[in-house]
Formats: structure tokens, sequence, C-alpha cells
């Protein structure tokens, strides 16, 4: 009995050591993955007159990397934007630059001369879009800040360049 217990004893020994051991090469855990956001809303400021210039933003991303964002202008001339986004990561956790296109609606008003009086008339046109967007670890919070041109196709042609937005979002 003596003999068996002994054999018991050594061979427990060196199962527990080599368990011990295996356990001690195994690779390190992965470092956590920065989960994406699906849903952001908030506000985006212009620094030009663009129609679709200071706003309410809504981003929604139906594919990993790609997104629709709507905006929406309160002010004069009120306004609705679409734009469909691509976004590539890059290599600073959290950190994405975005292009894209899409088509505005705003109606603007002024003053008719002939009329004597003050009008709203639509403008419709097309805009793009490339920028940098971060979305922070740990908080709710995405920024970004972009490049935004505009043309306007309806009522008069015109090219606004020099849109550059700043947005700050709340992620979900």
């Amino acid at each position: 009995m003596k003999k068996v217990i002994s054999a018991f004893t050594v061979m427990a020994t060196c199962m527990f050591t080599s368990q011990v051991m295996a356990q001690d090469e195994l690779p390190a855990p992965a470092p956590k993955e920065q989960k994406p956001y699906r849903a952001a809303v908030g506000i985006r400021l212009s620094s030009s007159p663009a129609v679709v210039n200071n706003s309410i933003s809504f981003r929604y991303f139906f594919k990993e990397n790609q997104a629709i964002e709507a905006l929406v202008s309160l002010g004069d001339p009120i306004a609705f934007g679409a734009l469909y986004q691509i976004h590539t990561p890059l290599a600073v956790e959290g950190l994405n630059w975005f292009y894209g296109g899409g088509a505005y609606l705003g109606f603007e008003k002024y003053y008719h001369t002939t009329k004597n009086k003050d009008v709203t008339e639509p403008n419709v046109g097309a805009q793009g879009v490339v920028g940098l967007d971060y979305k922070f670890t740990g908080i709710p919070l995405n920024i970004s800040l972009d490049w935004k041109p505009e043309l306007n196709l309806v009522r008069e042609v015109f090219f606004e360049p020099a849109a550059i937005g700043v947005s700050a979002r709340f992620t979900f």
C-alpha cells in the first residue's frame, strides 16, 4: 500500500508541475479591442457660410467601416444633408480617417428686389467630405475634424471650398 501511495504522490506532483510550467508558457492575453460605436449624435460647428453649416449631426454605421451621416442646420438657411462615408483605421487606437459624399437640400431666405419682399427658395447641391474621427476609450464621446466642400446646383451654381468643421458626438 505504501508503494501505491508513493507512486500516486509522485505522479500527482509531476502532473501539477507540468501544469504550472505549461501555464507559464502560454502567450500573454491580447489587449482589449476597442468596441466601435454603432451610432452617434451631436453637433457640428463649421467655419464657413456653407449651406449645411452649424448643424445637428447623426451618424449611423450600417457596416463596420461604412456610415451614413445626417446633418440638420436650423439657422439661415435651414438645410438637410446626408453623407455616405467610408472609415479606415489609423495606427492610433480609436482614430480613423474617412471620406465620402452626398447631397443636401436647403431653404434660403433672401430679399427679392422685384417683389420687394423676403422670399425663401430651395438650394440643392452635392457635398463631399474627408476628415479624421476619434472615439475616446472608456467614455461615450467621439470628435471629428473634417473638410466638407459644397457645390450648389439649383438657384445658382456656386462652389464653397472652405467648409471646415469640428464635431462632438455622444456615442451609443
